[in-house]
Order: structure tokens, then sequence, then C-alpha cells
């Protein structure tokens, strides 16, 4: 629900006020790059205007400035969002995104996604650590999997992940690179590329760590009729 708009910020951010309008979610922000009082006074006038906003990549310090201002932000130290979520969407009923990593170490990223997910109004079974060096955990969890609506998996090392699922199920399987790996993993490029490479067809992939996005295209998937 719309509150009542705020004049733009001090810092010449054009606020995107149709956003919402035009694609069903308010504009969201980008933490990294911008200063603490930058996202503030951005942040500041989403939630004074929507009952649901976020922002990504977002540091502690954001937060902490934010809290005595407005007392419903909230912040998720693993996903580094920051948002508000007054009345909680359900726009997607009992139709799943499965959010799957290979590791531990790729959980960031997919909880990026998953909380985008979330926030935009669906419902998220996070399934983690089932990457193909166990790949009997992967197959303890195929079933769960195969049922939800749209699969995102999230893999860094060489990124086998993505290509064994996409051999398996027959939903929509949005890949995610991360920058999890040793030397030759490029900081991602190598997981990127393998994804990009796979053999199994309909496979999509977003940028290196963009778990936004994932989590974004997984919604917008999910939210056709």
């Amino acid at each position: 629900m719309k509150r009542q708009k705020r004049a733009s910020n001090e810092y010449m951010a054009m606020i995107d006020w149709d956003r919402q309008d035009r694609q069903g979610f308010p504009e969201v922000v980008y933490c990294e790059g911008k200063t603490d009082e930058q996202c503030c006074s951005i942040l500041s006038s989403l939630a004074n205007t929507y009952d649901v906003c976020m922002g990504t990549r977002a540091r502690p310090s954001i937060y902490n400035q934010l809290l005595p201002y407005i007392s419903d932000i909230q912040y998720d130290e693993l996903s580094r969002i920051i948002y508000v979520n007054r009345v909680p969407l359900h726009i997607n009923g009992d139709r799943i995104i499965a959010v799957v990593t290979a590791g531990t170490s790729d959980i960031p990223v997919a909880e990026e996604a998953a909380l985008t997910a979330e926030l935009m109004g669906n419902q998220v079974n996070r399934i983690y650590d089932v990457g193909v060096a166990g790949i009997h955990r992967l197959f303890s969890r195929l079933d769960e999997i195969q049922e939800a609506n749209v699969v995102i998996a999230v893999a860094g090392m060489e990124g086998a992940l993505v290509s064994v699922l996409g051999g398996l199920i027959k939903k929509t399987l949005i890949a995610v690179p991360t920058s999890i790996g040793y030397g030759a993993n490029f900081q991602g490029v190598a997981a990127l590329l393998a994804m990009l490479n796979s053999c199994a067809a309909g496979v999509g992939v977003v940028n290196i760590d963009n778990g936004f996005g994932a989590g974004r295209l997984a919604h917008i998937i999910n939210s056709q009729r």
C-alpha cells in the first residue's frame, strides 16, 4: 500500500515513484557505492511511501542510523538486505520457489535471492549444501526441488550443480554463479562460464553473486498466469 510520497532526497537521487505501478514492486536500493547518508535518505523516503521496500548490499551502519527513525526497519546480516515489511505480500499463493545451494559458502548469495523473493510475495523453500561433491545429498532432496514452480541454483567452484539439476527437473532453472572458490575459479568467472555452457537445456544464468537478480527474475516467472 502506498503512503504519502515524500520529496526526493538532497543527494540528487531520482527515486522512481512509478515503479510499483509499472512492475509491481517499489524501486530497490543498491547500497554499495552509496554513502550511509545517501542510503538513509533514499530508504527513509521509500519507507514513508510504501509498506514493503528494501535495499541490497546494505551495511549495518545504515540500519543503525535508520532504526531511531523507522522503528520497523529490519536488517538481515546474512543476505545484507535492509527492509521494511509492514504488510507482507502473498501474491503467488502456494507456487513455491526453491533456492538450492551447492555449498554452505554459497548461502549469503542464496539468502539474497530467497529474501528478495519472499519480500515480493512468494513462498520460498531453502535447500542448502547439496552440491555434487556429495551428490547423494541432492538426490535426498530431489522430490522437494521438483515440487517447486521455479528453481534457483546457487553454486561457486566449478558450478556443476546447475548442469546436474538441469538434467533432472522440468521447471524453470535460474543459475547463480558465486565468487566462492580457489584461484582458477577467477572470482566466479569459471562457474559463470560453466553455467553458460551447460549442456542442460533451458538454463538461465544471472551475473556473478547476483542473488537479487535471481530472486526478482524468479518472482516474475512465478507470477505468470
